[in-house]
């Protein structure tokens, strides 16, 4: 370890372009499979997928759960601690939207968690 500070060692599982992308679909978007998580319009390679889940898994994160024997295939789905990252992933979302021109939250995804508030409140 190189820092004791929150921040860095946050950023040591977290600080990628990818990883983040990967815990909005788990998410957001509802994929919970790695051909659906591979689909994304960011177009993740599958070495760096593969690579992701496994750390994200790893940082207890992630979990994979078996859903066929013969391929191995796997369902990927959010952890209570990785739920714990939504007001994180909420305020990267709005400082986008209000820093950045030309972003926007792609409509499934604002129904989602949309759907999810009512739910839940």
């Amino acid at each position: 370890m190189r820092s004791s500070c929150p921040i860095s060692q946050t950023l040591e599982i977290l600080g990628d372009r990818w990883t983040l992308l990967i815990i909005r679909d788990l998410m957001h978007f509802g994929k919970s499979q790695y051909k659906e998580l591979l689909s994304s319009p960011e177009k993740i390679s599958t070495n760096i997928l593969a690579d992701r889940l496994k750390r994200l898994e790893q940082s207890g994160i992630v979990e994979k759960k078996s859903y066929q024997d013969n391929p191995p295939r796997y369902a990927y789905r959010l952890t209570p601690k990785g739920q714990a990252l939504r007001p994180l992933i909420r305020e990267v979302t709005t400082w986008g939207l209000e820093y950045i021109e030309g972003t926007k939250i792609p409509l499934d995804a604002l129904n989602k968690e949309t759907s999810e508030n009512e739910t839940s409140g």
